[in-house]
């Protein structure tokens, strides 16, 4: 009984923080990132306007470009909101600390420690040997997990095992933020437990190099650089409002429409920007494009696949009835087999 109350406890409180993710600064959907989405959205829509041709008339409202008709009439926008409760009450209650235990056992393992909390707390902290130490610290972590996140997403999409369940990300017709959380528990895990365990690799030559973990500068609780990735427009990733900064600042930067590119199923589109941080890894990898504009962008998967993901069970389950047919050899209809090299989704 004891235990069933713990495990009643934990998913009560998991429950509570998942409706509150919009007051929680450490949540893509934090209050704070919306509205700067919402002021780069105007942005966009101020653009528009300004190089629209059309009669005053034919015009929008802010409100209705933000909201538009086409995605909120859709199926595939509802199926979003009620998996992201069942996803999030479910599949990430199941996979909670995930993350972390993987950091752990590998920081452990590099530096022969339990855990950080084992450590002797380090001497130069606040000094200006130990703030430039985590400046530098924050960039290269970022930057090395962002390398083997690229990886990690470019192996979901290169791996027929691992593109069955990733491909359920890819199989949304229209994005809203809410969107960014149509993934199978399975796709979380790979992508938890690498991301884990590099964050925790280096973590650990940090502390064997430098002799101390730095202190990672952050604002409201949240790393600096992580704050600033999601307050510029990371909630317009997974929108309908295309924003890509000009020349070559989209190759540094990431913008909306480098990720928009990524879920179009066209041709030209298909297993391109895997990179969630830095696009210059797409850019040095060769897996790099951003139109100019978003004429050719269509979300899903393309030739009639994905249209068997109409409810929360079936995103759960079709992807382990696929993955089994590949185990089995068993040739699945065309609308199942893995993604087309031509026109399906990107990554």
């Amino acid at each position: 009984m004891q235990l069933l109350y713990e495990l009643f406890t934990a998913f009560k409180d998991h429950a509570f923080n998942t409706l509150i993710y919009p007051l929680d600064p450490k949540n893509r959907i934090y209050v704070l990132y919306l509205a700067t989405s919402v002021i780069l959205a105007f942005f966009a829509y101020s653009r528009i306007n300004k190089n629209r041709d059309e009669k005053p008339e034919n015009e929008t409202s802010f409100l209705q470009f933000l909201f538009p008709r086409h995605i909120w009439s859709s199926p595939s926008a509802w199926l979003d909101i009620r998996y992201f409760f069942f996803h999030q009450l479910i599949g990430k209650f199941l996979m909670l600390g995930l993350t972390a235990w993987a950091a752990v056992m590998v920081f452990g393992y590099v530096t022969g420690s339990s855990s950080a909390g084992a450590l002797p707390e380090p001497s130069e902290n606040g000094t200006a040997m130990g703030i430039l130490l985590a400046i530098v610290y924050m960039f290269v972590s970022l930057m090395v997990v962002d390398f083997v996140a690229y990886v990690t997403h470019y192996l979901q999409h290169k791996v027929p095992l691992l593109w069955e369940f990733h491909k359920v990300h890819h199989s949304l017709e229209v994005m809203h933020p809410v969107s960014n959380f149509r993934e199978h528990p399975v796709d979380n895990l790979v992508y938890n437990l690498f991301t884990g365990a590099s964050f925790g690799l280096i973590t650990g030559l940090a502390y064997n190099i430098f002799g101390y973990l730095p202190n990672v500068p952050s604002l409201i609780g949240v790393p600096l650089l992580m704050f600033a990735f999601n307050a510029v427009g990371y909630n317009l990733r997974h929108s309908h409002v295309w924003l890509r900064w000009p020349g070559r600042w989209s190759m540094v930067f990431p913008s909306p429409a480098h990720h928009h590119v990524h879920h179009s199923c066209h041709p030209d589109h298909i297993d391109k920007n895997f990179a969630f941080v830095f696009p210059i890894w797409d850019v040095i990898f060769k897996t790099y494009i951003v139109p100019e504009d978003n004429r050719d962008v269509r979300f899903g998967l393309g030739r009639g696949q994905g249209k068997e993901f109409t409810s929360c069970f079936k995103l759960y389950y079709i992807p382990v009835r696929d993955a089994f047919r590949l185990f089995r050899k068993r040739p699945a209809p065309e609308k199942d087999v893995n993604r087309p090299t031509e026109q399906s989704s990107s990554g």
